[in-house]
């Protein structure tokens, strides 16, 4: 049974399915315990808004990209996060797009800086400017 229902929320026909409960865990919900994205059980104290001095505001929820149709014609961007083994792994995913699927261009890079920081915006302009997809990894 959980086969059924990983391959049912896991479909890429389906794309990111939502229960009666409403997305999945992590998924565009307000965090746990955090009922309308208000800050702690409460809330606010009376006559504020918005989270206690010196807090940040809860995140908002995510915006996902729209689900392409197709990927014929399209560039995909494979972008390797820095683990190991991850530039590896795009390659083998690029020589995966090239025997079946040749009509996508496919372009392997790494994302600059540290693994966990220093995220640098010209490799996601250039994504932005040049790519229509995007796979964003790790391996190890």
């Amino acid at each position: 049974m959980a086969k059924q229902i990983i391959e049912k929320v896991m479909s890429p026909e389906g794309g990111v399915q939502k229960g009666a409960a409403g997305p999945p865990p992590g998924m565009g919900g307000p965090p746990p315990g955090r009922a309308g994205g208000r800050p702690g059980p409460g809330g606010p104290p009376p006559g504020r808004s918005g989270p206690p001095p010196g807090m940040m505001a809860p995140p908002s929820a995510p915006s996902f990209a729209k689900r392409l149709d197709t990927l014929d014609k399209k560039t995909v961007y494979l972008v390797d996060l820095g683990f190991g083994g991850g530039y590896e792994f795009m390659q083998q995913l690029q020589e995966w797009f090239k025997k079946n699927m040749p009509s996508v261009t496919t372009m392997v890079k790494r994302k600059p800086g540290n693994v966990f920081m220093d995220d640098k915006q010209e490799l996601w302009e250039e994504v932005k400017a040049k790519g229509d997809a995007v796979v964003f990894g790790v391996a190890g």
